[in-house]
């Protein structure tokens, strides 16, 4: 059993009050032998001063532990308890905090990061690769006729196919890469540190992986593709600025027929 540090430095307390009482007795006990050698009035008036101040002191100090045991320690353990509990308490509260605040960044329905938080990693990307002059590419996806999964196989197929696509995502990039579901059937990827070829190569092996999933309906297989826009940032443009130009190539895929990357 852990005892608090209050409660350790009371425990010490009662050891000295106890150390002091046995000390009292041992001297009252001396005492009272000296009593009994000398002989003279004055000298023996004198010692039996000094025996009831010994006495008294004793009282006092058998008063301190009585009120110490019996009033001191259970305040003291009281107050050790509700300590502990606030502390609980806190850190169940910190837990909570920290979970609803990655709730509210993530997407609940793919597992992978929401807007706000896609926003908030772009802006912040930029701001630290323009001081140490390094590449960002940006990674706008959306999904071709999703429309027509969830009008013909029902908003259930349609939540399953978002799945599978987030897994992939998740699956395809890099650790401190950025996956968010921008919403619907649209998704993002920053890739920090990633030049215009590497950034092309990726996007056809993610294009490929998702027109490679195989979705099971009541229907039989499903298969989906989706049209993807790449940017890689020129150093100068803000975020809007740099989502809106890789979204507009996201927009020329779609025009140039779907199911294809352009940068």
């Amino acid at each position: 059993m852990r005892f608090h540090k209050a409660e350790s430095a009371f425990f010490v307390f009662i050891c000295v009050i106890l150390g002091a009482g046995m000390l009292m007795l041992f001297a009252h006990g001396v005492m009272e032998s000296l009593v009994q050698e000398v002989r003279r009035p004055d000298r023996v008036a004198q010692i039996s001063q000094l025996q009831n101040l010994l006495f008294f002191t004793s009282v006092l100090l058998a008063t301190a532990l009585f009120f110490g045991m019996f009033f001191i320690y259970p305040l003291i353990r009281r107050q050790v308890r509700e300590e502990n509990k606030l502390r609980q308490m806190t850190a169940s509260l910190s837990a909570r905090s920290e979970t609803l605040e990655m709730e509210a960044l993530t997407d609940g329905l793919t597992g992978t990061q929401n807007r706000r938080y896609f926003d908030d990693a772009l802006r912040e990307y930029i701001v630290e690769f323009r001081r140490i002059d390094k590449p960002v590419g940006l990674m706008i996806l959306d999904l071709d006729h999703f429309k027509q999964v969830n009008d013909n196989h029902g908003h259930d197929v349609g939540d399953k196919v978002l799945r599978a696509v987030g897994n992939c995502l998740r699956d395809m990039t890099r650790y401190h890469d950025v996956v968010a579901r921008l919403g619907g059937e649209e998704f993002a990827i920053v890739a920090p540190n990633m030049n215009a070829p590497g950034l092309e190569k990726l996007a056809e092996r993610i294009r490929d992986a998702i027109a490679s999933l195989v979705i099971p309906t009541g229907r039989g297989k499903l298969r989906v593709t989706t049209s993807v826009g790449l940017a890689i940032w020129d150093g100068k443009e803000t975020a809007e600025e740099f989502y809106r130009r890789a979204d507009r190539q996201l927009y020329e895929a779609k025009r140039q027929g779907r199911n294809r990357v352009c940068a």
